[in-house]
């Protein structure tokens, strides 16, 4: 008999199912949350925490903070991701999370 595993990310907010949806950590209070957003409602959460965020004191980050857990913390940055997202004819945002299928296809390439 065959299995066939199937995999849903679904956000958080809107219960919007993509293949997009990353997970976040933020604190509040001394409190960790995490999230599951697509990257436009990370976007609308970034925006509107940022006066704070740009008025607080940073007190560093601990290992893996603000790192999805789907991603490997081995491989290129998102920075590296979307470079070669752009030089190889891929949309991708300047913000968020690198969508899963970027990821993929730069692996394939290498």
């Amino acid at each position: 008999m065959a299995q066939k595993i199937v995999t849903v990310y679904t956000d958080d907010l809107t219960g919007a199912e993509s293949e997009e949806v990353q997970t976040h950590t933020f604190s509040l209070d001394g409190v960790n949350y995490e999230i599951d957003l697509e990257s436009d409602n990370y976007d609308k959460l970034f925006e509107a925490l940022a006066p704070f965020i740009n008025k607080g004191r940073k007190l560093g980050r601990s290992v893996g903070a603000g790192r999805p857990r789907k991603a490997s913390t081995n491989g290129p940055s998102a920075e590296e991701l979307r470079a070669w997202a752009r030089e190889n004819g891929h949309q991708v945002n300047d913000r968020g999370r690198v969508p899963v299928s970027i990821r993929e296809a730069y692996q394939k390439a290498r």
